[in-house]
């Protein structure tokens, strides 16, 4: 009788644990804001239609008036000077500081109490305007006038160019990554704004790469006994999966939490639709 009180209790406290997880990865998602999102460029469309950006690697801010905010939702940590004198409009971009420092970006951002000295490394740039009404074109003028009349050093619209094919398209990517950079951005030129992944927002990079939130840590075995073995993830429709590789020996010691927004890439989608041989990146975000 003892014994199969001691697996019932073992039996709730799982039960619990499960609904616990849950809650958090399922509250998570719902905390995310309604902002625009990139689909993934395919050759298929027509280059000459978009306007093209370097994609940064930086942490999206939003700027919704009064706060900036990570795409979760939830406020960043930045200094009085550093928003003092932003529009009150809402402004959707990157906290940046350069090609390949996204970890020291990272670093800085999660501090709750801002070091001075190191925001004044970081850029605000700017890339579009969640509330205007108007094509990405006319949104991209007024930008380049808010930001302006605005003359803060630290805050800047990233450089949109046009191209007129696909080749010139392909080289510019060429160029942009051999540099060091993630990959290129194309927002098409007559798209109002809107919320969610559509082909007015696309990315173009050299893999296939997504995010996913964190759920649990799963322990690992052999030479990772007593560290991490895998992340279990959550895609936003849900569905889960084990991401196990591209952790580093520090990383494993010390994993994303549970709820943090993380992102992986992968070749290609298996039958079921899940990533195939996924390999964590980076962390994306703070929860």
């Amino acid at each position: 009788m003892k014994i199969r009180l001691v697996s019932l209790h073992a039996v709730r406290r799982c039960f619990l644990s499960c609904v616990i997880a849950l809650s958090v990865a399922t509250s998570a998602w719902s905390q995310v804001l309604p902002l625009m999102l990139a689909g993934r460029y395919d050759g298929k469309v027509d280059p000459a239609a978009y306007w093209v950006s370097e994609k940064l690697d930086g942490v999206r801010a939003h700027w919704d008036g009064r706060r900036l905010l990570f795409r979760s939702g939830k406020p960043i940590s930045a200094p009085a000077w550093f928003v003092e004198g932003l529009p009150p409009v809402a402004l959707d971009g990157e906290l940046w500081i350069g090609r390949g420092r996204f970890e020291e970006l990272v670093g800085i951002v999660r501090e709750q109490t801002p070091d001075d000295a190191q925001w004044r490394k970081l850029r605000f740039m700017v890339f579009d305007l969640p509330r205007h009404e108007g094509s990405f074109t006319e949104r991209i003028v007024a930008m380049q006038a808010l930001v302006e009349q605005a003359g803060l050093p630290w805050v800047r619209n990233i450089e949109q160019q046009r191209v007129p094919d696909r080749p010139a398209l392909a080289s510019l990517f060429n160029t942009v990554v051999a540099g060091g950079g993630e990959g290129l951005m194309l927002h098409r030129a007559d798209a109002r704004h809107m919320v969610g992944r559509s082909d007015a927002l696309l990315k173009y990079v050299p893999w296939l790469d997504d995010e996913a939130r964190v759920v649990a840590h799963l322990p690992g075995k052999g030479k990772f006994a007593g560290m991490l073995g895998s992340l279990l993830v959550e895609r936003p429709d849900g569905r889960r999966f084990r991401l196990g590789s591209g952790f580093s020996d520090a990383q494993r010691r010390q994993p994303p939490a549970p709820g943090v927004l993380v992102t992986y890439r992968y070749r290609e989608l298996t039958g079921n639709g899940l990533p195939r041989f996924p390999v964590f990146l980076r962390v994306r975000e703070l929860p």
